[in-house]
C-alpha cells in the first residue's frame, strides 16, 4: 500500500480489495433508509449490540450455511447460538489462535496458505508447518502420515494445537479442497491420535463463477465428527468489504465461550449498524441477487481478461504455469524454478519500476518457502488497468 501511495502510476495486482464498481451502494442505501423508517421510534440498530452478534443476523447466517449444506439441518452447529459475528473473518481467526495457542506452539497450515494468517501466527510466536502436497498441489496422504509420525517421534506433536485450511477458491492458490482431501486430513490426524481443533476458512465459498464447489465443509463430514471445529467466513468479500462483518460457527461450546470472552475484551461486539445492514441484505435476498447479478459475472470476466492478457503476453512460453480458477479473486502463478520473485529480488524491483505490484509467493508458505511463485489479484483494478498491469508484468518476466 505504501508503494502504491508513493507511486501513483503503480498498478496493483497485489491488493486483495474488491472492485469499487461492484460495491452495492444502492442496496445499502435502501437498507439504511428502511432501517431508519422502520425503527424511527426504536432505533435499536444504532445502539450497542450483543458481544456474540445480532441475533437476527446469526439466524440468517445459519440459514445461509444450510442453503449450502442441507444435511446440517438439526445439527447444533447450524443454529444461531453457535455463531459468532466478528470484525471481518480475520478477527475470527485471531480469536481462535489467541485462545488455542501459546508462543512456541505449532499449527498445521495448507501449502500455500493465506499469508495474512501466516503473518498473524508469526506475530503470536506460533510456528506454521505445511500440510504436505504433491506436484499438482493436492494434499499428499503419505506425506502427512510421515510428517505426523516424525512429530510424534521428536515430541513436537505435543505442541501441535490446531490445523487450518482455506477450503474454497483459496487465497492465494484459487484451489478448492476436494471431499477426499478434506477427509484425509481428519483420517491421518485420527490415525495419529491427534484430535486437535480444526479451522476451516470458507471466506470465498460464495464467490464461485458458475457453480458452487461440490465438497461440503468439514462440518458435514463424518471423518471430522470427533474434532473441535470452527468454520469461518465473511460478508465482506461477497457483499461489501467496508462493512467488515465476518462470522464463524463452532461445534465446541467451551472453545466458543473462550473466543467470546476474548472478543469482549477486543470490542464488546462488532458494529451493530453494519450487522443490521447485512441482516437486511440477507432477509430481502439482496445479498444473493448482488452475488448472482454483479459479483460473479464481474469477477469471472476480470479473471478471464487477466488470464488472456498473460497468455497473449507470452508468459507460458517463458516457462510460467498456472491454472484458471473457477471462483475467487486470484491467479496463482508458478515461474521458472530458477527465478526469484521475493520482495528483495531483482524481478520484484523491476516490476515495481515498470509500474506493477504483485504478492511474492514465498510469503504464502508456512515453512520451506518456494521462491518462484506469484499471487495476482484481479479484484481491485478496472478492466483497462487490469490488462495494462498484465502487460507490464509480462514485460519483466
Amino acid at each position: 500500500m505504501t508503494l502504491t501511495l508513493e507511486n501513483p502510476r503503480l498498478l496493483s495486482l497485489a491488493a486483495g480489495f474488491t472492485d469499487n464498481h461492484t460495491l452495492p451502494v444502492g442496496l445499502i442505501s435502501t437498507a439504511v433508509a428502511t432501517l431508519a423508517k422502520a425503527r424511527a421510534t426504536d432505533p435499536e440498530h444504532l445502539q450497542y449490540g450483543m458481544n456474540q452478534g445480532r441475533l437476527g443476523l446469526r439466524r440468517q447466517l445459519a440459514q445461509l450455511l444450510l442453503s449450502h449444506e442441507p444435511a446440517l439441518d438439526g445439527n447444533p452447529v447450524a443454529t444461531d447460538h453457535r455463531f459468532i459475528i466478528t470484525n471481518g473473518s480475520q478477527q475470527a481467526l485471531y480469536l481462535a489462535m489467541q485462545v488455542l495457542c501459546s508462543p512456541g506452539d505449532i499449527v498445521l497450515v495448507d501449502r500455500p496458505s493465506y499469508f495474512v494468517f501466516l503473518e498473524m501466527l508469526t506475530g503470536l510466536g506460533i510456528e506454521a508447518r505445511s500440510l504436505p502436497t504433491n506436484a499438482t498441489g493436492e494434499l499428499d496422504r503419505a506425506g502427512l502420515r510421515s510428517l505426523l509420525a516424525s512429530m510424534k517421534a521428536d515430541g513436537s506433536a505435543a505442541r501441535l494445537k490446531a490445523v487450518y485450511f482455506v477450503s474454497y477458491f483459496s487465497n492465494p492458490s484459487g484451489r478448492s479442497l476436494s471431499l477426499e482431501e478434506k477427509s484425509l486430513i481428519a483420517d491421518e490426524l485420527t490415525a495419529a491420535g491427534l484430535f486437535i481443533p480444526a479451522i476451516e476458512d470458507a471466506a470465498y465459498r460464495d464467490l464461485y463463477f458458475s457453480t458452487p464447489h461440490p465438497a461440503p465443509s468439514m462440518l458435514s463430514l463424518p471423518a471430522w465428527a470427533d474434532f473441535p471445529q470452527f468454520y469461518t467466513s465473511t460478508l465482506t468479500k461477497p457483499f461489501a468489504t467496508g462493512l467488515k462483518i465476518g462470522y464463524g460457527t463452532c461445534n465446541d461450546p467451551r472453545w466458543l465461550a473462550k473466543m467470546l470472552h476474548v472478543k469482549g475484551h477486543h470490542d464488546f461486539g462488532s458494529a451493530h449498524l453494519n450487522q443490521a445492514i447485512c441482516e437486511h441484505a440477507l432477509v430481502t435476498g439482496a445479498f444473493k441477487s448482488h452475488l448472482a447479478q454483479t459479483l460473479r459475472p464481474t469477477y469471472e470476466r476480470k479473471m478471464q481478461l487477466l488470464n488472456d492478457a498473460l497468455e497473449s503476453g507470452g508468459l507460458r512460453q517463458k516457462g510460467w504455469r498456472w491454472e484458471k480458477p473457477t471462483g475467487g479473486l486470484y491467479l496463482w502463478l508458478e515461474g521458472p524454478a530458477s527465478l526469484d520473485t521475493g520482495l528483495d529480488s531483482a524481478f520484484f524491483k523491476a516490476c515495481v519500476t515498470a509500474g506493477v505490484l504483485y504478492v511474492p509467493g514465498d510469503l504464502c508458505f508456512g515453512d520451506h518457502p518456494a521462491k518462484h511463485f506469484v499471487r495476482l489479484s484481479y479484484g481491485v483494478l478496472d478492466e483497462k488497468n487490469l490488462v495494462e498491469a498484465a502487460h507490464r508484468f509480462c514485460s519483466q518476466a
